[in-house]
């Protein structure tokens, strides 16, 4: 058994990869191979492997290579984990649209960032795509970049590679709500529908009961929405509490006392979706708190897990081997044991979300096991967010194909159609789309033919 991991010199991601690989019983004894365009970290991670070996008992044997062909020969899965042009395109994603008065809180999934970021990495992960035909046909792609959505649709779309999308919001939010009631992670069951940082939760059971009705009753005993909403004052609650959990996810229960159902996602992405929450008047989110992520912090974080890494392999710091939450092994473990697990995946629509287009790439609770992956339930949203759904979607759709064939037209319907993005006029979209292709262009080669 082989896995892949291309661009396995992360140091935020490869770390918790491999632990979580060789704690896996059903992994024991395989192959990963770590592929990266840089090799300075590769080494490293090899000697990370080492440790987390002895201390898993795992027999796992590794080789790095700078070489995508060779890493995919034979593979049976891979991980994806790249971003293409590192903070010096994310610093273009966000510092361009803030000049024509777009600010956002992330920049890599919806918005002018996150549009950006799919032109330079779509190529990409079509190009893997088409090298797995070749030298790993029957292998699956689990894609963990972002944005998650359209690079999982332009793998499913030019290639015939079996794709997944995993992400650990739905997760994360799943487990903060288990912690703010008091129960288990795994009696907070939720079906949902919607895309990746949109996720909607419909139905929800926590431990045999109403899990909306629940979160209903909380804000009536805060007193609705409006006393944790924005400019709302007061101390602030203890964070484990159901008060902690209101005020960290008011955006999110916002929608829900207006609409029925409930983003499960952190506000910071949600606020990405919406046309009006990120504006000046709202203090560019602040009042909602929402912090901006500027390339600085994300560089602060980048320094931080290279220290983690650099300590770990010189035995100055332990090495965790607790799940980290991720879903690559667990799913890996259900295609290969048969163990059935019913988990958020980012996949084709074939009817899990009803409201949206066939074959767009959806998030919805699906199952996987040995016959591999397929929707688990048929959920619709309300129809105020089933709109706003389909309208991200037809961006999304437009992305791919923007990206596909190097046409700046599309670009810039795209950045029409967005909500965040086209709330601003026209004119400025247009300049913003030319400054974004400009100070990109390295990475989008696509973009440079001929008569383009």
């Amino acid at each position: 058994m082989q896995v892949t991991i291309i661009g396995g010199g992360s140091y935020q991601w490869t770390p918790k990869l491999i632990t979580d690989l060789l704690a896996t019983p059903s992994l024991a004894g395989c192959h990963i191979a770590l592929m990266d365009i840089d090799p300075t970290p590769l080494s490293k991670m090899a000697a990370l492997l080492g440790r987390a070996n002895e201390a898993l008992g795992a027999r796992v044997t590794v080789e790095t290579t700078t070489d995508r062909r060779r890493a995919l020969e034979g593979a049976d899965f891979v991980v994806v984990t790249i971003s293409t042009g590192g903070f010096a395109s994310m610093a273009v994603d966000l510092e361009v649209p803030a000049r024509h008065g777009i600010r956002q809180s992330v920049g890599d999934t919806v918005g002018p960032g996150g549009i950006n970021r799919s032109l330079r990495n779509i190529p990409v992960l079509v190009e893997i795509g088409r090298d797995m035909e070749q030298k790993c046909p029957d292998a699956w792609l689990l894609n963990i970049t972002n944005p998650m959505t359209c690079l999982t649709r332009c793998v499913a779309r030019e290639t015939s590679v079996k794709t997944v999308g995993l992400c650990h919001g739905i997760g994360n939010y799943c487990l903060d709500l288990a912690i703010a009631f008091g129960v288990p992670l795994e009696s907070v069951q939720p079906t949902l529908t919607g895309v990746n940082h949109f996720p909607v939760i419909v139905g929800l059971d926590i431990d045999g009961h109403d899990g909306l009705e629940m979160l209903a009753g909380v804000l009536d005993e805060l007193g609705g929405v409006g006393r944790i909403g924005p400019g709302a004052g007061g101390p602030h609650p203890e964070p484990f509490s159901k008060a902690g959990f209101a005020r960290r996810h008011v955006l999110s229960l916002t929608l829900f006392d207006r609409f029925g159902a409930v983003p499960a996602v952190d506000d910071r992405h949600l606020a990405e979706f919406l046309p009006s929450i990120l504006t000046e008047s709202w203090g560019w989110g602040k009042a909602w708190g929402i912090e901006l992520t500027p390339i600085s912090r994300r560089v602060e974080h980048q320094e931080g897990f290279i220290r983690h890494v650099d300590a770990v392999v010189d035995g100055t710091a332990e090495l965790s081997i607790n799940p980290s939450g991720e879903l690559v092994a667990p799913v890996i473990d259900s295609l290969i044991s048969g163990t059935r697990r019913e988990v958020p995946l980012n996949l084709p629509n074939t009817g899990q979300c009803p409201d949206l287009p066939s074959d767009a790439v959806v998030e919805a609770m699906c199952v996987v096991d040995d016959q591999g992956m397929r929707g688990r339930d048929a959920a619709r949203a309300p129809a105020p967010l089933a709109e706003l759904l389909r309208r991200h979607v037809a961006v999304q759709e437009l992305t791919v194909e923007a990206a596909v064939r190097g046409d700046p037209d599309l670009v810039r319907a795209a950045l029409v159609l967005d909500p965040l993005a086209g709330r601003t006029d026209w004119s400025e979209i247009d300049a913003m789309a030319t400054e974004l292709l400009a100070g990109t262009a390295q990475w989008l080669p696509q973009f440079a033919r001929p008569g383009v």
